[in-house]
């Protein structure tokens, strides 16, 4: 029986490297996007999808709607046009009043005048991901039949859903879950009962527009790291001067 040959040559794949390159490349790629963003929000990149339409924002030409202010406060507006208007004291001096206006007029990015205006999150920064058990199977479920009623109601929900670009369309989804759509009651009112008694009633001026989850959660992950609760944020608070 013969010994194996000692070969003490050294033979290895590492592919560590690679890949700690590839994620820091990939980090320094969201660092210089949220510094480019952070000095021009307009360059910032809202959209979740290639495919997703553009919305058009509002724009200032509709005349804002003010409301009445206490008397130490007024208006004063930014633009010759009046169209972005500000809050400001009004026992400020006119040297005072323009100094202030000055200072807003250098930094109007920093203001919004409507939801429109509001610049929002990157996707690539900030993302939600769900994460699915071991095996688990996509599933499409049929969307239920609406009566004419309700299906107006889904339509202009999804119309203000995407004008605020929280949704976008997409057409090649693994996963579909049914509507759901369920009368929303707010205030109280009373009524006669048959017996002419007056009685506290809810009333139902509203639809609230849900999707059933219910295959999806099933199929989920469980977070076993839920949020802490009030008292354990209250512990961890105790003493500390800031946070």
């Amino acid at each position: 029986m013969r010994h194996p040959p000692e070969n003490h040559s050294l033979f290895r794949c590492d592919p560590i490297d690679n890949i700690v390159a590839e994620v820091h490349l990939a980090k320094l790629d969201e660092k210089y996007m949220i510094e480019e963003a952070n000095e021009d929000p307009s360059k910032l990149n809202t959209t979740h999808h290639t495919n997703h339409p553009e919305i058009q924002t509002s724009n200032h030409d509709k005349k804002m709607e003010l409301k009445p202010l206490p008397p130490h406060l007024k208006y004063s507006y930014l633009d010759e046009a009046q169209k972005l208007p500000v809050i400001i004291a009004k026992e400020l001096t006119p040297q005072q009043e323009e100094k202030l206006l000055d200072v807003l007029r250098k930094n109007k990015r920093a203001i919004r005048w409507s939801l429109a205006d509001l610049v929002g999150i990157s996707p690539q920064v900030c993302e939600h991901r769900i994460f699915l058990e071991e095996g688990a199977r996509p599933v499409r479920q049929p969307q239920r039949r609406l009566n004419p009623t309700i299906l107006e109601v889904v339509k202009k929900e999804v119309t203000r859903l995407l004008e605020a670009d929280i949704i976008y369309p997409i057409s090649d989804s693994e996963w579909v879950s049914p509507v759901q759509v369920v009368p929303k009651k707010s205030g109280v009112t009373t009524i006669k009962n048959e017996s002419g008694e007056l009685i506290a009633t809810r009333v139902q001026n509203s639809w609230r527009v849900c999707i059933d989850y219910r295959r999806l959660n099933a199929a989920t992950r469980k977070d076993h790291f839920p949020l802490p609760f009030i008292d354990q944020m209250l512990d961890r608070l105790a003493g500390k001067s800031y946070y």
